[in-house]
């Protein structure tokens, strides 16, 4: 089984700089490296983003035509290594991403996987009422549906459908800012795990989380934003809150999911949101490599 590591370069706030720049950042901190230590690793380098802008469309959305682009690439690049029987890391960038690499593998597979999702953020704000428009807030409420009408219709293309039933959420503490802000909680539509949940238990958390996603003969994904760490263990992001997990919490929660007992098991993971701009000695880059080599270790165990 083969480990395939396409890198996203992606910030949807329409700049080139920050969240854009990490998978250059991971790859001079040893990433390939890293991941070669844990099998036969291909990498696919990364996906062409055209010159971002930052203006906000009539959908609410920042540089929605350029997003379209981007995860269209994602898409042909995935279902291609799927198509190989590659497993993937996907690491961004920022989370937007997740929406073409779970288009790439329905086109692979027929339908896609389930998803096992780890933020800091529920990612459901309607495009218009995001304080940001930017993608990253909103790209779970897509992926369910949420005011997909509204959004332009390049972008609406590589926006798969995702069943609730087939997704959980683990670790969200933005509860207060969304209920301030008159927007809906997934919590409820979805299975929903917060960060004080996921903290008390968080190999028992993930255990239960795959085993409601991974029905019968089924796939999932796994994806993880980096801020739902605690600002005392990665302060390069940019999004910081009260509260989140330690690295050890999210090891844990990681390594249980991906071992825990499903018919289909992991076939990816994304990892996104690390900002190199905040981390000028690099000594986040190397924790972040490490944490994911553990993913691919654990991706080849499941093979």
């Amino acid at each position: 089984m083969t480990i395939a590591l396409l890198g996203v370069p992606t910030n949807s706030s329409g700049t080139t700089d920050g969240v854009a720049q990490a998978p250059q950042a991971l790859r001079k901190a040893g990433l390939v490296r890293r991941l070669q230590g844990a099998g036969p690793t291909v990498d696919l380098g990364d996906v062409q983003v055209n010159e971002p802008s930052p203006a906000r469309g009539p959908d609410g959305i920042i540089d929605s035509a350029n997003l379209a682009a981007t995860l269209a690439q994602v898409r042909a690049q995935v279902a291609d290594a799927r198509r190989h029987g590659h497993r993937l890391l996907v690491v961004g960038g920022d989370c937007p991403i997740l929406m073409g690499v779970l288009a790439g593998c329905a086109d692979a597979s027929g339908t896609p996987p389930g998803l096992v999702f780890v933020d800091g953020h529920e990612d459901a704000w309607p495009p218009a009422a995001s304080t940001t428009g930017e993608a990253a807030d909103m790209e779970v409420g897509l992926l369910l549906g949420r005011s997909i009408e509204g959004v332009d219709p390049s972008l609406r293309a590589q926006i798969p459908r995702l069943d609730p039933a087939r997704a959980v959420i683990l670790g969200a503490r933005d509860r207060a800012e969304l209920d301030d802000a008159s927007v809906a909680t997934l919590d409820g539509t979805v299975p929903f795990f917060d960060d004080a949940a996921v903290r008390a238990d968080p190999g028992g958390v993930a255990r239960e989380a795959v085993g409601r996603v991974a029905s019968q003969g089924s796939d999932w994904w796994l994806h993880v934003d980096l801020d739902v760490l605690s600002t005392d263990a990665l302060p390069a992001v940019d999004y910081r809150q009260v509260g989140g997990l330690s690295w050890t919490d999210l090891a844990t929660l990681t390594r249980s999911a991906r071992s825990a007992r499903s018919a289909g098991g992991c076939v990816g993971a994304t990892v996104t949101i690390y900002n190199p701009d905040l981390d000028p000695d690099g000594r986040y880059a190397l924790a972040i490599v490490e944490f994911i080599g553990g993913l691919a270790d654990g991706l080849e165990a499941r093979a």
